[in-house]
């Protein structure tokens, strides 16, 4: 008896891994692999979301108004420009939809969001890995992958999984190079995050050019990662083939509850921000002394790269740390196999890590926790 046959491009497809959450032999862990908030969701967000399990009976707003309307508000953004999707992920996979098709590329970095690539092949696209340069993102390497197959460029800025960013002239310049029938998404997840002067959110960009489409979420700084809400920024004419295909109430009803209050707490968030660049600073300045690199980050985690030698490799320090409940983002898929990811975590798990790297770099028997 014959079976239904995926497309031949799907049967290919290595699907998405997410941040480890559990170890084997391990009761209780430190998740840090994830990139998720250490301050948590703002008082008033959780608050909002309780509230609306009154309502669960009920179908959510299908188009997000006041959603749209809050984050415009926030942002000073025409809320008519602005589409809601369950994260940015949706958002991310929607332009590729609308402007994208079998035999088209799509333009990444090699070290990039892991999606990116993903979204390509579902589509029967042809996904095109760029180096990076200086960790982020190469403009000149980018425009010379442009062929006239090309349709999207993926640019995550800042970058994960390095932390490294590009300031808002490259950015200019990539756009100003690329055909006006390619679309840039400009992917600022980590926008919230950045202390460097001379970054851009994307929202001029947006602006400015009618290819250019903004993604952000709700995920990192505002801690709603749980509830899967984010958004996009583009033009109308960008906008209305991704709404068409949009799926109708594909923004849940506690999700749009909490972000709007979230977006409306902007003390919590700037306690987020300032919590994020603190011990951003103080854990790549602890890493630094114990003889480690560190990417110079602008997000929520930092990339941290060990020696090749025995006993001191990226490999043997996930191990160390799995096995005392703390579990980091190894990266050997991508290309970084001397690389741990660490998402900065609250204040006592920050010192832990460092302890516990410290014990590993100086090749100390530091105890593993009984289990039992």
């Amino acid at each position: 008896m014959g079976t239904p046959k995926p497309n031949p491009w799907i049967e290919s497809l290595a699907p998405y891994v997410a941040g480890r959450a559990k170890a084997a032999g391990v009761s209780k862990v430190v998740k840090l692999s994830s990139n998720e908030s250490a301050v948590g969701a703002s008082p008033k967000a959780v608050e909002a979301m309780v509230a609306s399990a009154l309502s669960l009976h009920l179908y959510p707003d299908p188009d997000s108004h006041d959603l749209r309307t809050a984050i415009g508000d926030a942002h000073g953004l025409d809320p008519k420009q602005i589409i809601c999707g369950a994260g940015s992920d949706e958002i991310l996979h929607l332009v590729a939809q609308a402007y994208v098709k079998p035999g088209d590329e799509i333009i990444h970095s090699r070290y990039g969001f892991m999606m990116y690539p993903i979204v390509a092949q579902s589509l029967g696209a042809t996904p095109v890995a760029v180096a990076n340069k200086d960790w982020a993102a190469d403009v000149d390497g980018i425009l010379a992958a442009v062929t006239d197959k090309t349709r999207l460029v993926y640019l995550d800025n800042p970058n994960n999984p390095t932390g490294a960013y590009l300031p808002k002239s490259e950015v200019e310049r990539l756009i100003a190079g690329l055909p006006q029938t390619c679309v840039l998404v400009y992917d600022a997840a980590y926008a919230e995050c950045v202390e460097a002067q001379d970054y851009t959110d994307g929202a001029d960009l947006v602006a400015a050019h009618g290819n250019v489409l903004m993604t952000r979420t709700f995920s990192k700084l505002y801690g709603l990662a749980a509830l899967r809400i984010g958004w996009g920024y583009g033009q109308p004419a960008l906008l209305d083939p991704m709404n068409r295909i949009r799926m109708p109430f594909n923004a849940n009803l506690p999700a749009q509850q909490a972000a709007i209050a979230a977006v409306r707490d902007p003390d919590h968030a700037e306690k987020a921000r300032v919590f994020t660049i603190e011990w951003r600073k103080w854990l790549t300045a602890q890493l630094a002394a114990l003889g480690l690199d560190v990417v110079p980050s602008q997000t929520n985690f930092v990339l941290i790269r060990f020696p090749q030698e025995q006993g001191f490799t990226a490999e043997e320090a996930n191990q160390y740390l799995t096995e005392r409940g703390y579990l980091l983002r190894w990266l050997p898929g991508q290309g970084l196999a001397d690389c741990l990811r660490l998402t900065i975590g609250t204040e006592q798990e920050n010192h832990a890590v460092i302890e516990l790297l410290r014990a590993f770099m100086d090749r100390q028997s530091y105890p593993v926790e009984d289990q039992a």
